[in-house]
């Protein structure tokens, strides 16, 4: 059966003309998949029975299962375990904040980048999330919550770059379907060049977060494999040349880790690298994950001063969920470990 969830406008478009029905109904569709977030096709009471019954011959509307679900007392942060057709499982989660729910969704089952601190790429990557498998996040987070996602950041489980074209086919669903501005959608990535040079000529109006994590080449390399394949150099060059091409400024991510990126030396080499640049640098309190050997640094705030007190515009992210499986891939990770 083909899962029409996923589709986008054309698709549903193409999909009535080639069953004999009127362009308009390819919009009802659609309409019916992601504004109202219906289970079955049986539930799009505006086509026609005899369409319906033609549809659901050879289609279904599949969001996958929610099979765990984690909410921290404290903060509202809830976090989902979402199981797909052939049973990989994903994360996904959403944060309150006062203008409103973000939601952080996978790309990916699994990741393949290798970050030390990370606890999504243990076990490596499975494969790729189709876009409608990204986009039912939104769905389940509306589903369960009884809110609208009002931002996303593509920041969950996985290299976003690494599944480009469906994270394109799904930038448009969120945009199209649900209605979430592209200026309220943020793309993280490690920081795979050449995938960042070719999301610069598609010109979105998205927002672009680089897992930085180091100052140095040197430190970068011992805990983010990819900067063995992509220097800090070049890194920081295609910066440049996004931020030349669309005109957005980037946000470098930052998690501070004791004893290996929260130094003052590490202050000052971001300091040097980025002072009179229309930059921000997001410092983030690391989530310890289960088995790791990397602690979270316990002086984020002085930190974040020095680099003020330098010049450079930086913020401090909120610590959210921590009375839940709150480092990414965590959750995901326990689930498979209690099955076997």
């Amino acid at each position: 059966m083909e899962n029409l969830f996923g589709y986008n406008l054309e698709q549903c478009q193409q999909l009535m003309a080639d069953l004999g029905e009127p362009k308009f109904r390819g919009k009802q569709l659609f309409q019916w998949l992601y504004e109202k977030g219906v289970e079955t096709l049986d539930a799009c009471t505006n086509l026609p029975e005899a369409l319906r019954r033609r549809l659901s011959e050879v289609a279904e509307i599949d969001h996958g299962e929610v099979i765990r679900r984690q909410r921290d007392p404290e903060d509202g942060t809830e976090k989902l375990l979402i199981r797909f057709a052939d049973g990989a499982c994903i994360e996904t989660v959403l944060m309150r904040y006062h203008y409103g729910l973000s939601l952080c969704v996978s790309s990916q089952v699994g990741c393949a980048m290798g970050c030390a601190f990370c606890a999504s790429t243990r076990g490596g990557v499975v494969r790729d999330l189709s876009a409608g498998e990204i986009a039912s996040q939104i769905y389940w987070a509306q589903a369960v919550s009884g809110e609208r996602v009002s931002r996303v950041v593509v920041m969950g489980i996985g290299e976003p770059l690494a599944n480009f074209d469906n994270l394109l086919a799904f930038i448009d669903l969120a945009n199209t379907g649900f209605g979430i501005g592209q200026r309220k959608i943020t793309v993280s990535t490690c920081g795979l060049v050449p995938k960042m040079d070719e999301l610069a000529e598609k010109k979105l109006e998205i927002n672009l977060a680089v897992s930085l994590h180091a100052p140095t080449q040197q430190v970068r390399e011992r805990i983010m494999p990819v900067a063995k394949r992509y220097a800090l150099p070049e890194l920081l060059q295609a910066c440049t040349r996004y931020f030349k091409t669309t005109g957005r400024r980037i946000t470098f991510e930052y998690a501070l880790m004791d004893a290996v990126n929260d130094r003052p030396e590490d202050a000052a080499e971001l300091i040097r690298l980025f002072r009179h640049q229309n930059i921000h640098i997001n410092l983030i309190r690391l989530n310890p994950i289960s088995d790791g050997t990397i602690a979270g640094s316990r002086r984020v705030d002085d930190f974040a001063k020095t680099l003020q007190d330098g010049g450079i515009n930086c913020t401090v992210r909120r610590r959210i969920g921590k009375n839940i499986d709150a480092a990414c891939g965590q959750l995901r990770r326990r689930t498979q470990e209690e099955t076997r």
